[in-house]
């Protein structure tokens, strides 16, 4: 059985992603993990794919769009704190941020 975890977002950056984000290692589970990602101000990341992980996004801060394509189907969706999207296997993505907050 898994103890009880608590923590908090730390200040400090653990690692930057592929897509050039900054990475924050949250808590896991052996089903799964979360992590806290964030884009400087006025910065677009590179379009990359996940061959092995699915994911959910949360957008907590800021204002920007998200790039999202599979086989055929492509969107760009304006996103800011509150909206959620999907991220399903083998799709590419991208985003950016606008305005002066991450």
């Amino acid at each position: 059985m898994d103890e009880f975890k608590t923590m908090r977002v730390p200040v400090a950056r653990d690692a930057i992603a592929p897509d050039g984000s900054e990475v924050r290692a949250l808590l896991a589970l052996s089903g799964g993990g979360m992590a806290h990602f964030e884009l400087p101000p006025g910065n677009t990341s590179t379009a990359v794919t996940h061959g092995t992980v699915e994911e959910i996004w949360l957008f907590l801060s800021g204002r920007g769009e998200m790039w999202r394509r599979q086989g055929d189907r492509e969107e760009i969706v304006p996103v800011e704190p509150g909206v959620c999207v999907t991220i399903p296997l083998g799709t590419y993505f991208q985003f950016r941020s606008f305005g002066p907050e991450p």
